[in-house]
């Protein structure tokens, strides 16, 4: 009976597990498909529970047919097989077909510490500062190719095709130039005329001064001026010509009668003219040899409050010199020789007095008769000392003049300095010397003093400009007993762009003049400001504030003005 019951007893244990089966396979919506029994169904290394018989990843047994249906290697069958353990790599260093490295980029971290491809800048371009630690941004990718600048909207909208030959697109063009920038993008263009660049200009200004004559009683009048302009450049491959012409008109609208029946320092009418010419023309005979040419015009009036001015005068009177000068340069390698001779003529008109009567002013009508040199050594670029003399002789239409004094005189001047040209920064001319005079009339005691030249531009930044003017003159005079006048001005001036159409300009001008033969000696000293708004190339707007003061030892001559004016400027 153990038999038996044994063997019922493992049915029933075999039916409990195969009814669980049964039943899960009756539950199923899909009939069951029978699984194709190989020998790599009992394989324990197989790789995947779910590979079809025709999937190429399946193994294959011994002296199978592989894909194309030929028979397969028998030995490279065998070799797959065959279950061989993976030998170990434990202690091992890896090997792989790539060198380190070799996938990294141009920029970035290098495990190799390769240098990187720097990146290329235009001239002037702000370049990035290098990392200083963690968290910096990182450096600008280099490229092959230069990095080119960020385009504004404005050169990136809409606009007309450009030629090919202007865009530099045609196949073996030369690569076009860059222009220049333009140093004034709000200066006057002006035409070519033939061979001359012509620029011209009209300067309209009106305002208020408030002591026009100049005099120790102060009183105002409103005042307009009216200055034209005209420049002519040639634009020859060899030789110069050039043409400077500035001129003005001031006009005060109030009169200035005698007071009391007692005639005033200054004119009734106070309007004057001012001009300023000059023709300047080089002649290139060789490469080391230059003519040299000069006309020139000057058309004015006595200054106001000055001790020339006669008293009861209707108007001032205009006095006109003209002349010129004519000379030769000559090169020897660095060194430069330059000799010319000078003539000018000087005429006054007539007096015109408030009580219509007219007195002649013959006796200060004059020529100038004189010669001049200089030598000038190129020491280093940018740098040339020269030294310089000249003489000339004054001879006046009449042997003596109203008040009895002989006014013919001979005098001249040497100096030494040189000229700057540091980078465009810093240009100009600084010279100093003596300057002195001898007259005729035994009673007018010799002038002389020190002589002060200079003209420099320093170029501060590009928006700021600073200028120095130094002059000294020895001028004529009708005091008597007084020999002349030894005058020197100097003027600074500061220029400021706070933007490209507005300018400001700051000026001072302070200066000496000293009477030769008598106790009077006066100081001078101005300062102004004034502001430009350049809407365009052809309009601008100007405002001058400017305030003048005039000191002297002789009481009763010093004066004070202040003037302000408002105007436009056309040019072309």
């Amino acid at each position: 009976m153990a038999g038996p019951a044994r063997g019922r007893s493992r049915r029933a244990t075999l039916f409990r597990a195969v009814l669980p089966c049964l039943a899960l396979i009756a539950s199923g919506e899909a009939p069951a498909l029978a699984q194709t029994v190989t020998p790599d169904l009992f394989s324990p290394t197989r790789s995947s529970q779910i590979t079809t018989p025709d999937s190429p990843l399946r193994r294959t047994g011994i002296g199978a047919v592989d894909r194309t249906g030929n028979a397969a290697d028998d030995a490279r069958l065998r070799e797959r097989d065959t279950d061989t353990p993976a030998p170990s790599r434990i202690g091992q260093i890896p090997s792989y077909g790539l060198p380190a490295a070799s996938g990294a980029a141009d920029i970035g971290y290098d495990s190799l510490n390769r240098r990187r491809k720097k990146p290329k800048y235009y001239p002037g371009q702000v370049k990035p500062k290098p990392p200083t630690g963690p968290g910096s941004p990182p450096p600008p990718i280099a490229t092959n190719t230069p990095l080119r600048l960020s385009i504004p909207p404005s050169e990136s909208a809409n606009k007309a095709p450009i030629p090919p030959a202007m865009a530099g697109t045609v196949a073996g063009q030369p690569l076009r130039k860059r222009l220049r920038i333009d140093d004034d993008p709000f200066g006057p263009v002006g035409d070519y005329a033939g061979g001359f660049l012509i620029k011209s200009a009209l300067e309209l200004r009106g305002g208020y001064d408030t002591n026009p004559g100049r005099t120790f009683v102060p009183k105002g009048s409103p005042v307009y001026v009216v200055a034209p302009e005209f420049l002519a450049v040639s634009d020859w491959e060899r030789h110069v010509l050039v043409a400077d012409l500035r001129g003005s008109f001031t006009g005060y609208t109030n009169t200035f009668p005698p007071v009391d029946g007692v005639a005033s320092s200054a004119p009734t009418n106070l309007d004057r003219p001012d001009f300023t010419g000059h023709v300047d023309g080089r002649l290139d005979v060789t490469h080391d040899t230059r003519l040299l040419a000069q006309t020139r015009l000057r058309v004015a009036t006595d200054n106001p409050g000055s001790p020339n001015v006669q008293v009861g005068l209707a108007r001032y009177p205009v006095y006109a010199t003209f002349g010129g000068t004519f000379g030769l340069d000559q090169n020897f390698n660095r060194l430069q020789v330059s000799a010319g001779a000078t003539v000018d003529r000087t005429v006054y008109q007539n007096s015109v007095l408030t009580d219509g009567s007219v007195t002649s002013n013959d006796d200060r009508n004059y020529n100038q008769f004189g010669g001049l040199g200089r030598v000038s050594y190129d020491l280093i670029p940018g740098l040339k000392p020269f030294g310089e003399i000249d003489g000339n002789v004054r001879s006046h239409d009449l042997l003596v003049d109203r008040n009895g004094y002989q006014r013919n005189s001979s005098g001249g001047s040497v100096r030494a300095g040189t000229t700057f040209e540091f980078s465009r920064i810093l240009i100009g001319e600084a010279s100093i010397g003596w300057a002195a005079r001898t007259y005729e009339d035994p009673r007018l005691l010799p002038l002389q003093g020190l002589l002060t030249s200079a003209s420099l531009i320093w170029s501060a930044t590009p928006l700021t400009t600073a200028k120095f003017i130094a002059t000294t003159s020895i001028d004529e005079t009708t005091v008597p007993g007084v020999s002349g006048v030894l005058t020197h001005l100097y003027t600074a001036e500061v220029d400021h762009d706070f933007r490209r159409w507005l300018t400001g300009i700051g000026r001072f001008t302070w200066g000496t003049q000293a009477y030769q033969g008598d106790l009077r000696f006066d100081r001078i000293y101005s300062i102004s400001g004034e502001l430009v708004y350049k809407m365009n190339r052809s309009f601008w707007v100007t405002g001058t504030l400017r305030r003048d003061w005039l000191n002297s030892n002789i009481p009763g001559n010093s004066t004070a003005s202040t003037v302000v004016m408002l105007g436009v400027r056309l040019q072309h």
